[in-house]
């Protein structure tokens, strides 16, 4: 594809060059896919307002976000098994948005581990907290975080029970993949990606070496359903910040009754998100969810939103509706499967450029200028 000029086209790419079974783990919900597809859905009915004979030169998308300067307000969301979409998918990806100017966020269940994007890193990232049985080991995971430097620890609240994925059963999706006939013979349809694999990392690698199962060859539900722990509730999250003891964001939150009790918890932010349609299908997309979210504890912390991206206008719309910050999972995903370090940048780039052009046709110069006027 000689010109990338969307987040679709990049999709498109990655597709191509992707084994179906990582492609499938990222581009899929669960169950009936309704909410996935509702989270897109619904932000592109929103629409925007558009205004003439308004000066709106030397625009800014720069914001902050949880104190941290950024050049627009988006952070790359924690994705697990990033680095099975491109060798050392988690390095590549951490590169690349420090030299856009902002936030890449680490998974518990990333490829490349806290200390390998720490090697390649010269300021601080965020890391993602799964919260699993052994909670001796979640206290070492959140050490190495600090060990590292990361400057803002997300806890992830929706993802103790993993919703059922169809296509990641059907795929029998391990990490590293089983050596199937039917894996083999799409392996060998790309070449580039088996290349690249032989250099990187092929196992959880915040996990190997610590947690049961973690350094073989076992289906993801399987062992998730081993490992994470469903009794996490609101009183275990005082003992995380205590742990932590730096800024804690709560991500997971699609109900308002629980935004309020986030708010009190101490932590910094919170994310409005449904685990990108991942776990309960048939729950509200996020943008729909949104506003209320605001009004309810707007004025008392820090609210993102993170479910559906695929655009700046997307961005732009998640803002007017009051949120302070965005996340983006997919995008990134499809940007890192279809090119590397340099698809991200790609991406990256289209966001800002799409952001800073809807802006303009709005009439708004300064993205924190941003509110519900701006939508009709």
């Amino acid at each position: 594809m000689s010109v990338i000029t969307c987040v679709e086209d990049l999709r498109v790419l990655a597709k191509k060059r992707v084994p179906k079974a990582f492609y499938d783990y990222a581009d899929s919900g669960s169950y009936t896919e309704s909410t996935y597809r509702a989270n897109s859905s619904d932000l592109a009915a929103l629409h925007l307002r558009q205004r003439v004979a308004i000066n709106v030169d030397q625009r800014s998308t720069r914001s902050s976000m949880i104190g941290e300067e950024v050049t627009m307000p988006v952070a790359i969301a924690p994705t697990g098994l990033t680095g099975m979409q491109w060798a050392n998918g988690e390095m590549l990806g951490a590169i690349a948005a420090e030299k856009f100017g902002i936030p890449f966020t680490l998974s518990t269940m990333s490829i490349c581990s806290i200390e390998d994007v720490a090697s390649v890193t010269t300021k601080p990232f965020w890391f993602q907290l799964y919260v699993m049985r052994d909670r001796g080991f979640i206290k070492s995971l959140i050490e190495r975080a600090k060990a590292a430097k990361c400057s803002a620890l997300v806890l992830t609240l929706d993802l103790q029970i993993l919703g059922q994925r169809h296509k990641d059963l059907k795929n029998g999706m391990s990490v590293p993949p089983k050596m199937t006939l039917a894996n083999l013979l799409d392996l060998a349809t790309k070449p580039g990606w088996a290349l690249r694999a032989l250099g990187g990392r092929k196992s959880f690698g915040n996990l190997a070496g610590h947690v049961s199962g973690a350094d073989g060859i076992m289906t993801l539900s399987k062992w998730t359903a081993s490992q994470f722990d469903p009794t996490l509730n609101w009183d275990d999250i005082a003992w995380i910040k205590e742990q932590w003891g730096g800024k804690l964001i709560l991500k997971g939150i699609l109900d308002v009754e629980d935004a309020k009790i986030a708010a009190t918890t101490g932590a910094d932010a919170i994310v409005v998100s449904n685990h990108g349609g991942r776990q309960l299908d048939g729950a509200v997309s996020s943008i729909s969810a949104l506003p209320a979210i605001v009004e309810a504890v707007g004025d008392q912390i820090e609210v993102w939103f993170d479910g559906g991206i695929r655009s700046g206008q997307d961005v732009l719309k998640a803002v007017a509706l009051g949120a302070k910050g965005t996340m983006i999972g997919r995008a990134f995903l499809y940007s890192l499967g279809a090119m590397g370090e340099a698809g991200v940048t790609r991406m990256l780039q289209i966001l800002q450029q799409e952001l800073d052009v809807s802006m303009a046709l709005t009439g708004t110069k300064d993205i924190k200028d941003a509110g519900p006027h701006i939508l009709t």
